[in-house]
């Protein structure tokens, strides 16, 4: 038997950090987002010698391990054997599972796309379906969720876990009590084509402060940091204006409400920008972007740019020419899936 998963990354257009837990559950966040047309991989293959066998070649990460009821959490590949502790622990008993797994993603960790919480549901979703566990969308977001956060110990949110299960244009209720409700939009086909034609994601390497960032904005939000808090409260409510500039295909608006989030957004941490990163902006701006945000916790990782699609052209090779990589936004209607490979 082969198993094989896939999940999509997503991009964050609004109210990204008031999923943080010091925020949402003091105040309750709300989050806009779409999954698009790059996915994190997982094949399992099933052994019978007793042995766990990790590989990621995009990463160029391998380890092999004894088959146990708990395996050591620690790099390389944490992540996997975190998702396996999970559930050899609590879906078969205790006892431990021989199996050889591959993963990969199309965009690299650091990357500001919920690379590594997107991995974990590919890999939850590839189990669910090996072990015939019947989970959930909601069990398997929260279950990612759980892994990523509390049993490895990783800062962040919730949203991208929920993003990867769902797929699609989601704006994301978290609760003071900790729930999380998915409210998934449907937006007309007009609106996403002119979407996929203003908008371009630009790559010139991972984020080197995601961690501090997220750490950063943790500790300001506990600490009551006037600054903070009332720039995310601006986040939050852009969520909300930016969805329904969406649904009604108000595109200017959309980009209006990208720009003021970004301004917005560089008031919640001191680190989110640098000025390789402002470098970087200021010439987007002078080669036909109209507005410009970055995808995740920022430092980093990808840029999302607006531009009139007059322009897109003469944007995307003056961003080769800078170097790094410019990628068109495909977004992609599905989330999280499964299926048996013939062997």
């Amino acid at each position: 038997m082969v198993i094989r998963s896939r999940a999509p990354l997503r991009i964050g257009f609004a109210g990204g950090g008031t999923d943080l837990r010091e925020y949402s559950d003091r105040f309750g966040g709300s989050v806009f987002n779409a999954t698009i047309g790059m996915y994190s991989y997982c094949t399992i293959v099933p052994t019978q010698d007793g042995m766990v066998r990790f590989q990621a070649p995009d990463r160029r990460e391998s380890v092999e391990l004894k088959a146990a009821e708990h395996i050591e959490l620690a790099d390389p590949l944490i992540l996997h054997r975190g998702v396996y502790n999970r559930v050899v622990r609590e879906f078969n008993g205790g006892k431990p599972l021989s199996l050889f797994m591959s993963t990969s993603s199309d965009a690299p960790a650091g990357s500001g796309l919920g690379s590594s919480s997107t991995m974990v549901v590919t890999i939850l979703e590839a189990y669910n379906r090996w072990l015939r566990l019947n989970l959930s969308a909601y069990r398997i977001a929260n279950l990612a969720y759980e892994i990523e956060r509390e049993d490895i110990g990783l800062a962040g949110g919730k949203q991208d876990q929920y993003a990867a299960v769902f797929g699609g244009f989601n704006r994301m209720e978290f609760r003071q009590d900790g729930s999380v409700v998915i409210n998934a939009l449907r937006v007309e086909k007009q609106v996403l084509c002119e979407l996929e034609s203003s908008l371009l994601l630009y790559y010139r390497g991972r984020s080197r402060d995601s961690a501090k960032i997220i750490s950063q904005q943790m500790k300001n939000t506990a600490d009551n940091n006037e600054k903070t808090i009332e720039a995310m409260h601006r986040i939050k409510q852009a969520s909300f204006d930016m969805k329904d500039a969406v649904l009604m295909g108000d595109i200017k608006r959309f980009a209006q409400l990208l720009r003021e989030g970004w301004e917005q957004k560089k008031r919640t941490s001191s680190i989110v920008t640098n000025t390789e990163l402002e470098q970087i902006i200021a010439y987007s701006m002078e080669h036909g972007a109209e507005a410009v945000k970055l995808s995740g916790a920022g430092g980093g990782g990808f840029i999302l740019l607006y531009c009139d699609p007059v322009n897109r052209q003469q944007l995307f090779e003056a961003l080769k020419q800078k170097g790094g990589i410019v990628f068109p936004v495909k977004f992609s209607k599905c989330g999280a899936e499964s299926w048996v490979a013939e062997e």
